[in-house]
C-alpha cells in the first residue's frame, strides 16, 4: 500500500480527502474539525510516508485555495462594500491585533531561544498566513521558516476553530451592527383594514420592512398594487419579521385568524426558480413584476436564507422567489424567470474562468515594500479581492459574475478539501522533524500563545465595537485567513455577516502580516 501511495500521488490525495472528511464529521466534545480533518490526516500520512509530498501537491494546494477564496469573495462582495464604512473599526482592530502577534513572536522567540527563521515561521504559521511565509522565506533565507509555519499552522487551526465556535454561539446584541439579511422568522398574517389608508402611510411598508401581496375586497381576491389605497373592510396579507408585521397591523387595523393565502381561486402562489441570466444581478424593483404581470414578490429563498424581497435586493441565479400572481399570468412569469433546475446548475464557465484569470493576474503583481523588497498577494488574496469586486458588480453586460448558491457552495467545499489535504501532505515531514528535535515543545508553546491571545483579542474587539457575535466570529476567521475556521462558524449559524467579516479582513490581514515580517527579523 505504501509503495502504491508513493507512486500515485493523486491516490494519496483523495485518500486523505476521504479519511479527512470522515475524521471531520466526528465530534470531540464541543469541537468538530470539519474540513480541517483533511489537514490532520495529510500531516499524519506524509509524516509516515514522506514521498507523498511533492510539487504536484503544491499545485493542488494553490488551485484549491484559489477556488475557495474566489467563491467566498463572489458571495460576500456585495455585502462587504455596502457595509465598508461601518467596518473601519474592525479593520483597525485587526491591524492592532496583528501587531500584537508580531510583538509576542519577537519577545517569545527571544525568551525561548528560538532562531530568527523558526520564530518568523511560527508567527506566519500560527496566524495561518501562507503569503507571509513567502515573505519570511525571502527575508530570512532560512529553511526553518517553512518548518515553523508547518508546525504552527495546525495549532492555529485548532485554536481558531475553538475561539470561533465559542464566539459565534454567543448571542450578544451587536447594537452597532447591521441586522442580518436572514429572515428565518418571517411571518405571514392577514389584516383587516379599519379605515382607508394609503400604503405609503404605513411606515413598515415604506421602509421596506414588510411586503404585501393578497388583497380581498368584497368577494374578489387579487394582488395588491404598490402604493394603492387600502379601503375599510379590505383583507390584506402582510409578510415580514414579527415586530414589523405587528407594527404595520396596528397602523392598519387588526390581525385576523384565517389565512388569506389559502384562497387560490383567482391568484396563484408559487416559488419560482431564477435561472434566466437576464434576470440575475438585477434588484427586485427593476423587475417591475407588478406592471409586467400584475404580480408581487414577497420572499427570496437563497441557500438556507429566507430573505424579505426588498426593492434593493439583487437577485442571484438559484434564488427561489415567492411569487403571488394572477393565475392567467403564472406560466408567463415562470418562463420569464426561467424556473429551470438544470439551467441553474450549470456554471457560466466563461465568467468563472475570466474571474479566476483576473484574480491570478492580480496575485502575481509585485508591490514594493520598504527596504527595496516586494511582496505578492498570491493565489489566495488575489482571487479573493477580484471575487469581491465582481461579486459587488454582479454582472457586466452579458457576463453574470455571481454563481448559483448551490454551485458556489460545491466549488467552495471541493476547493477547501483539496487545499487542506495537499497542505497536510506537504507539511508532515517538516513537522515530524521538529517534533523529534529539542525545540518542539518551546515552538508549540510560542505558537499557542500567539494564536490564542490574538484570536481572543480579535473576538473581544468585535464585542466592544458593538458588532454581532456572527460578525465578530467572521472577523476572527478573516484575521486568521483560515478557510477551516470560517467553515466552523458557517456550520453553527446561517448568517451572511460571518462571510462579510471574513472577506473584510482576509486580504487586509495578509498584507499587514507581510509588512510585519521584516519587523520581527529586524529586531530578533
Amino acid at each position: 500500500m505504501i509503495a502504491l501511495l508513493q507512486t500515485h500521488p493523486l491516490l494519496a490525495l483523495f485518500l486523505v480527502v476521504g479519511l479527512g472528511a470522515a475524521l471531520g464529521a466526528i465530534r470531540f466534545g464541543p469541537l468538530r474539525f470539519g474540513a480541517a480533518g483533511a489537514l490532520f490526516v495529510g500531516l499524519l500520512l506524509s509524516a509516515s510516508v514522506p514521498e507523498t509530498a511533492g510539487e504536484d501537491m503544491r499545485i493542488v494546494q494553490q488551485i484549491g485555495l484559489a477556488f475557495f477564496v474566489y467563491t467566498v469573495g463572489i458571495s460576500a462582495g456585495a455585502t462587504f462594500f455596502q457595509d465598508l464604512r461601518k467596518q473601519t473599526g474592525l479593520l483597525a482592530s485587526c491591524a492592532a491585533v496583528c501587531l500584537a502577534g508580531a510583538v509576542l513572536a519577537l519577545a517569545g522567540g527571544r525568551v525561548l531561544g528560538l532562531g530568527e527563521g523558526l520564530t518568523t515561521g511560527l508567527f506566519t504559521g500560527a496566524l495561518t498566513a501562507a503569503p507571509a511565509l513567502d515573505a519570511a522565506t525571502r527575508v530570512t533565507g532560512d529553511p526553518q521558516a517553512a518548518v515553523g509555519y508547518a508546525f504552527g499552522y495546525p495549532i492555529g487551526v485548532v485554536v481558531g476553530i475553538l475561539v470561533v465556535t465559542m464566539t459565534v454561539t454567543r448571542r450578544w446584541a451587536g447594537e452597532r451592527d447591521t441586522p442580518s439579511l436572514a429572515g428565518g422568522n418571517l411571518e405571514t398574517v392577514t389584516v383587516l383594514v379599519a379605515d382607508t389608508i394609503n400604503m405609503r402611510q404605513i411606515a413598515a411598508w415604506r421602509e421596506q420592512r414588510i411586503r404585501m401581496s393578497y388583497l380581498r375586497r368584497g368577494e374578489r381576491t387579487r394582488v395588491v398594487a404598490p402604493g394603492e389605497d387600502l379601503l375599510a373592510g379590505d383583507h390584506v396579507l402582510m409578510v415580514g419579521d414579527a415586530a414589523s408585521v405587528e407594527e404595520a397591523a396596528r397602523d392598519v387595523g387588526e390581525i385576523l385568524g384565517h389565512r388569506l393565502e389559502d384562497d387560490r381561486s383567482d391568484v396563484a402562489f408559487e416559488r419560482i426558480l431564477v435561472s434566466n441570466p437576464d434576470v440575475a444581478g438585477r434588484p427586485v424593483s427593476q423587475l417591475n413584476v407588478a406592471k409586467r404581470f400584475g404580480a408581487a414578490i414577497t420572499r427570496v429563498r437563497r441557500g438556507d436564507l429566507d430573505l424579505l424581497a426588498r426593492d434593493d435586493l439583487d437577485l442571484q441565479l438559484g434564488d427561489h422567489l415567492a411569487v403571488v400572481v394572477p393565475i392567467e399570468e403564472l406560466d408567463a412569469i415562470s418562463d420569464w424567470l426561467g424556473d429551470s433546475e438544470r439551467r441553474v446548475a450549470e456554471v457560466d464557465a466563461m465568467a468563472f474562468g475570466i474571474g479566476m484569470v483576473l484574480g491570478m493576474l492580480l496575485g502575481v503583481v509585485s508591490f514594493p515594500m520598504p527596504g527595496g523588497s516586494s511582496f505578492q498577494l498570491g493565489s489566495a488574496a488575489g482571487p479573493l479581492i477580484v471575487g469581491m469586486v465582481l461579486g459587488a458588480l454582479r454582472r457586466t453586460g452579458p457576463l453574470v459574475w455571481t454563481l448559483p448558491a448551490a454551485a458556489n457552495l460545491t466549488i467552495r467545499q471541493i476547493g477547501l478539501m483539496l487545499f487542506l489535504a495537499a497542505l497536510g501532505l506537504n507539511a508532515g515531514p517538516q513537522m515530524a522533524a521538529l517534533l523529534q528535535g529539542g525545540e518542539g515543545g518551546r515552538a508549540a508553546l510560542l505558537a499557542l500563545v500567539i494564536v490564542a491571545v490574538c484570536c481572543a483579542a480579535q473576538a473581544l474587539a468585535g464585542r466592544f465595537l458593538g458588532l454581532s457575535s456572527a460578525r465578530a466570529a467572521g472577523g476572527v476567521a478573516g484575521f486568521l485567513g483560515q478557510p477551516a475556521v470560517l467553515q466552523a462558524a458557517d456550520a453553527r449559524v446561517v448568517d451572511e455577516r460571518v462571510e462579510a467579516a471574513y472577506a473584510t479582513l482576509f486580504a487586509f490581514s495578509i498584507i499587514v502580516k507581510i509588512l510585519l515580517v521584516p519587523l520581527i527579523t529586524t529586531f530578533m
